[in-house]
């Protein structure tokens, strides 16, 4: 059988069974990632502009934050009523400290961009000149901005007002929730 079992080889050709599918069977599901490669497809602006973190922004992020929800989880680790009172100042400070930060940040861009005007004006680029100060324009508009918003916290109204109150509403959810799980709930 081994002498001339070459011969049936098929010329180098293998054969193979048929599978058998079972239609109740599901086939396994394979992630379209495997095989399928997706671009990703930036707008102009966001392939122009990079992003800054001290920018204004960064500012209304933290205006933005759900202080609410902070102010009652912090009543749940910590109810005494001086525990509230130095997160509220904790809170007030760490907005005066990214005022600051991005205060610092527009006045070293408005001095940045200052030295590209003047050194643009004498190579005597007209037009990016003009962009540039309306780049400025933009920055110091941003500047009153952010001097609107410092006076209002240094005056504990506006912004920083609702920030405080947004805290303390959270904060009395808080105790309340607490007072509610412990003496409200028992039966006797």
């Amino acid at each position: 059988m081994g002498l001339f079992s070459f011969l049936n080889r098929n010329n180098g050709v293998t054969v193979t069974q048929p599978i058998s599918v079972n239609p109740e069977e599901t086939p396994v599901a394979i992630p379209e990632s495997k095989f399928v490669e997706h671009e990703t497809i930036l707008s102009n602006t966001q392939a122009e502009e990079p992003q800054i973190d001290n920018n204004i922004n960064l500012l209304f992020g933290f205006m933005d934050r759900n202080h609410e929800a902070k102010g009652y989880d912090d009543a749940l680790i910590n109810s005494d009523s001086s525990h509230l009172a130095q997160n509220l100042e904790a809170l007030k400070n760490e907005l005066e400290r990214t005022i600051n930060k991005v205060k610092t940040f527009y006045e070293d861009f408005i001095q940045e961009i200052d030295y590209h005007i003047a050194s643009r004006s004498r190579s005597g680029m007209v037009d990016i000149v003009e962009e540039l100060e309306m780049k400025k324009n933009i920055a110091l508009s941003h500047m009153q901005k952010i001097s609107e918003i410092e006076n209002s916290t240094n005056n504990n109204t506006g912004d920083c007002k609702g920030i405080l109150i947004s805290y303390t509403r959270g904060f009395k959810n808080g105790l309340a929730a607490i007072s509610h799980h412990t003496i409200l709930q028992k039966r006797f």
